[in-house]
């Protein structure tokens, strides 16, 4: 394969998994917004202080207090002080927040089996395949 083709590649793939990341994002589910439900996914792994949040999401000091506040007045987040710095808190996940993450994860899937569900078996095959492999590319 030359360097061009290759390229050409890289771009289509590339292209193709914004597209599908996006749209099932987007489309999937109105409960929360994409950045809400990704800060609950980063907190459903453990807690942790507003820094580190938006250090993990790459985004400004002042964004993830905003989208922390929405999620604190939702009752999906807690705050509690952190007992290793008293100057900062420690942000966890409530049974609510939970809850909430579990529907946009079905709602998601549901999104995607509907696309899905087009596709002849070979093809599902395929895409399979194609999954396999994007996450051995990913992985190294």
């Amino acid at each position: 394969m030359t360097k061009k083709t290759l390229t050409a590649l890289a771009n289509d793939v590339r292209m193709t998994c914004q597209l599908v990341s996006r749209r099932v994002r987007y489309e999937s589910t109105h409960e929360l917004a994409p950045h809400q439900v990704s800060v609950l996914g980063r907190l459903a792994r453990g807690p942790l202080t507003p820094g580190e949040l938006a250090d993990l999401e790459r985004v400004s000091a002042p964004s993830i207090t905003r989208t922390v506040n929405c999620l604190v007045d939702k009752g999906l987040i807690t705050r509690a002080d952190n007992p290793s710095d008293g100057r900062s808190k420690m942000l966890s996940i409530s049974p609510e927040g939970r809850d909430v993450l579990g529907r946009v994860g079905h709602a998601r899937d549901d999104w995607m089996v509907r696309r899905l569900a087009g596709l002849t078996a070979d093809e599902r095959e395929t895409l399979r395949a194609a999954t396999e492999l994007l996450d051995q590319v990913m992985s190294q």
